[in-house]
């Protein structure tokens, strides 16, 4: 698949607060700015695959997402891995563009779940709810306690994610949260599920987001400069619920990243930033060791040392991340990831040739890895 498949477009709404708003309404905003950003007309898409949305799940979604569109699409479909959904969903879209089956698909996800139900993220966790087990921040909370246990993790190493998220979401005019955060100010916030602050755990937001996929013969026959080309896909799941694993730190994010990097043929040294899914700090030193940037315990120090920010050691999260730009699950952070490497970012990396994108499900049970080079 390396380089046969590019991305062509990219759209998303502001996100944050849409009180009246319908998420498919969202996902049509935002796919109608991919479509008028890669040139496409709407007749045009013969494939539309929807992330399943969080706060109301509900049957033939990817029909009812095309019908809003005005589309017949010769696929429609709507998958549910968590937040590793959008990359997952990229890969199939590429395949089946690939195979011959579709010329343009179209990748897209909306959500209300600030202003609509959020029961999704606090319902109880089957028969040890009675014990605690309640909201997604739980099982969160017991993997933050096991990484500080084991290697000796100070707060401020957690902190340095938050710091570095939030002043990238200060700069960008489409995030929801566009406040600085001081590390004096996270060691103050309080506890949500100890050890866990309030600052360690991402946003619920509404919003919509859109990619359009294309096939690189297809996109440079349109003279499409700014297409940015997918150079490696992997995927893996933890299929455990987290108080049945035996090891609360290793998780499939490695050998996800590992079918990303094989299938990308470049090296990890070769990464010019990661916009990581930082649904709570703790994840993005869990995704930055499984992923090989740094040893086992030692993401946290280097956070904290070498930075994280455009001039650190591994620029992150360059539009805010969940922490700040965005709680919707993942496309934002592809997004940015196009956007830095077409150079129109709004914190933009010097010249970038490769970015790396991980999306995450559940309390760690999905992983999916995404390599973009850079456009041509």
């Amino acid at each position: 698949m390396q380089g046969k498949v590019v991305i062509a477009g990219v759209g998303n709404t502001p996100y944050g607060k849409h009180p009246g708003r319908d998420k498919v309404d969202l996902i049509v905003d935002a796919a109608r700015e991919a479509l008028e950003d890669a040139g496409v007309e709407k007749p045009e898409v013969d494939g539309v695959f929807v992330k399943m949305a969080n706060a109301a799940p509900s049957v033939l979604y990817g029909q009812k997402v095309s019908e809003a569109l005005g589309l017949q699409p010769t696929i429609g479909c709507a998958l549910d891995q968590g937040g590793a959904a959008n990359v997952s969903l990229i890969s199939y879209a590429a395949l089946a563009i690939d195979a011959g089956m579709i010329n343009t698909a179209l990748i897209c996800y909306g959500d209300t779940a600030r202003t609509g139900s959020h029961a999704v993220y606090h319902r109880p966790r089957g028969e040890d709810a009675v014990c605690g087990w309640y909201s997604t921040a739980a099982g969160y909370a017991m993997i933050h306690q096991a990484y500080r246990q084991r290697y000796g993790a100070k707060d401020e190493y957690f902190g340095a994610v938050a710091v570095a998220a939030r002043a990238h979401g200060a700069l960008n005019p489409k995030a929801h949260l566009r406040s600085r955060l001081t590390m004096e100010a996270y060691l103050s916030s309080p506890f949500i599920v100890e050890p866990m602050r309030r600052d360690d755990i991402c946003l619920i937001s509404d919003g919509g987001a859109a990619i359009l996929l294309m096939s690189t013969k297809a996109a440079r026959a349109r003279r499409k400069v700014r297409s940015v080309p997918i150079l490696g896909i992997g995927q893996a799941q933890e299929s455990w619920e987290v108080q049945l694993r035996p090891d609360l730190l290793h998780t499939r994010a490695e050998a996800s990243a590992d079918m990303a990097f094989s299938r990308a043929g470049i090296q990890r040294s070769q990464i010019d930033f990661a916009q990581l899914y930082d649904c709570f700090t703790v994840t993005v030193l869990q995704t930055l060791e499984d992923y090989g940037f740094a040893p086992r315990g030692q993401a946290g120090r280097k956070a904290l040392e070498e930075g994280l920010g455009i001039d650190g050691w591994l620029p992150f999260n360059t539009s805010g991340g969940l922490l700040s730009e965005s709680g919707t699950p993942g496309l934002q952070l592809i997004i940015e990831a196009v956007r830095q490497l077409r150079g129109e970012a709004n914190i933009q990396v010097k010249s970038p040739r490769y970015g790396l994108v991980s999306n995450q499900g559940g309390s760690m049970h999905t992983h999916s890895t995404l390599i973009l080079g850079a456009a041509g």
